[in-house]
């Protein structure tokens, strides 16, 4: 028998995303966010929600772009680092030693540290309540050569994002495959 636990924002998985932004003053910042994921495939759109106190906000309605870098999780203490830190008072480039990268195709950065980036430039974007949801084109994805699989495609294995945990407040790893998507489901098809 289920039970209860109110109507609360828990869902499993939560993505790691490092929003990167630049303020009116050009100053890059990375931060953490989990409320977001893929909500259209043409074309390619990502979406992702913040709250109006965040640095980055405003930063994405000025410049009407941002990136998202996805970190692997030797990365973790980093992304925490960004979610828990504002970059009204802090330069978290400067802090982390980490290598601002200008995107050639958004008014974003990203660190050249994080093996997958994808550039976004913004569609639309809607007050939800607490949070406002900024839906973007994906206009690139740039991954390190040697995390891209031999059929041209980031691999999971070799980027090694990991998860964020709502209900517990913490990172976890990503598990190991359990089958072919779109195959493994043919056995209950008649």
């Amino acid at each position: 028998m289920k039970k209860s636990v109110g109507a609360r924002p828990f869902i499993f998985p939560y993505p790691v995303f490092l929003v990167g932004t630049y303020d009116d003053e050009d100053v890059p910042n990375l931060m953490t966010a989990s409320w977001g994921g893929i909500c259209c495939s043409e074309p390619p759109c990502i979406n992702v929600s913040l709250r109006k106190a965040t640095y980055s906000y405003n930063n994405i309605i000025n410049r009407k772009a941002f990136t998202i870098a996805i970190p692997s999780k030797e990365q973790a203490s980093l992304a925490d680092y960004f979610g828990i830190t504002s970059g009204k008072n802090n330069r978290k480039f400067e802090d982390t030693g980490l290598t601002e990268v200008r995107s050639d195709l958004v008014d974003a950065p990203y660190a050249e540290e994080f093996p997958m980036v994808l550039e976004c430039k913004l569609v639309e974007y809607s007050d939800l309540g607490l949070h406002t949801i900024f839906i973007a084109e994906i206009v690139d994805v740039k991954v390190d050569e040697e995390k891209i699989s031999a059929q041209g495609k980031p691999d999971i294995q070799k980027v090694k994002p990991f998860l964020f945990s709502n209900p517990e407040r913490a990172y976890f790893d990503i598990g190991e495959e359990i089958g072919k998507a779109f195959s493994i489901g043919r056995f209950y098809k008649s």
